[in-house]
């Protein structure tokens, strides 16, 4: 049984979910008990930062970049999670600890701005310090999905620049991103691909996208992008073998006739695209620049 339909982030359903423990403001707490209150900044207006984080045989993979994008993101909205680098890694061990977790974990970990005296925009009525929220998951990705592809199709909806809302900046908001995945779940693709305000190809709703064109491969500037640690990763492991890389401006129409085209982000590392708003993506060569990278992007979870 597979969560998630026809999604990038499809994964194995695993029945010891139902009953985790979770770490919430401080306590752990069982999966069902665990809740925030409806005066808290992240539900009221979606104010506050997260991280996505694997566990691959007992490590937590990019560790040191998700801590430095956390409190760089925090900082940048001036919300003090209240505890150190240091001591919010021990809370992610502990959650692990608890939960007797090593392997084939996912962890979502959220920072919201905390309590408030009333549901309204102004930090100024915050109450006390943030809420911080571990959430750890059994989640192995589910090959049959992964190997069967995704379809996207092209949002109207358009990814943002820096100076209305900063996409590197990993905020509780994204409504933005959500109706352009329902848009692309109405025309019956599995997820969105979206342009920047130029009309170049940008990214997808929840992940990086990159097209191989004659052997290289290309992504986005960043411009538009969440630039994200994969997506880094990714390029950084293309260049060390070889590999040629563009992060440059490119068209639909250059996207429609690639060879290959894929999406990268944390649960799911590379997961291929076959198909965008109805343009089969055909690969005429005899080998896969996305096997290739896979399989190093594989090597890289396995041993760092």
């Amino acid at each position: 049984m597979t969560n998630t339909t026809g999604s990038s982030q499809s994964y194995v359903a695993d029945s010891r979910n139902e009953d985790v423990i979770v770490h919430v403001d401080g306590e752990f707490k069982p999966k069902s008990q665990a809740t925030v209150s409806i005066f808290d900044s992240g539900f009221v207006l979606g104010d506050g930062v997260w991280e996505g984080i694997r566990l691959v045989n007992g490590r937590l993979i990019a560790l040191d970049e998700h801590m430095k994008r956390l409190y760089q993101g925090a900082a940048s909205i001036s919300l003090d999670i209240g505890v150190t680098r240091d001591e919010l890694v021990d809370l992610i061990h502990q959650t692990l600890e608890k939960n007797d977790m090593t392997d084939g974990v996912h962890i979502r970990l959220m920072v919201s701005r905390g309590l408030k005296s009333t549901p309204n925009q102004d930090p100024r009525f915050l109450r006390g310090k943030a809420t911080i929220v571990i959430v750890a998951e059994h989640k192995v990705i589910d090959k049959a999905a992964k190997a069967k592809g995704l379809t996207l199709f092209t949002s109207t909806f358009r990814c943002s620049s820096p100076d209305v809302f900063d996409l590197r900046l990993n905020s509780h908001s994204r409504l933005n991103f959500i109706q352009a995945l329902i848009q692309a779940i109405n025309a019956g693709a599995n997820e969105a691909l979206m342009l920047d305000p130029h009309g170049f190809v940008a990214s997808c709703n929840s992940t990086n996208f990159f097209i191989v064109r004659d052997g290289e491969l290309w992504t986005s500037t960043g411009r538009y992008n969440f630039k994200g640690i994969t997506h880094k990763t990714v390029m950084r492991l293309a260049r060390e073998n070889g590999i040629i890389v563009h992060e440059t401006d490119f068209t639909l129409a250059e996207t429609y006739t690639a060879d290959e085209a894929f999406v990268t982000g944390t649960l799911g590392g590379l997961t291929p695209v076959y198909q965008i708003d109805g343009h089969a993506i055909v690969n005429t060569r005899s080998e896969r620049l996305t096997d290739r990278l896979a399989e190093l992007y594989s090597a890289y979870l396995q041993h760092g």
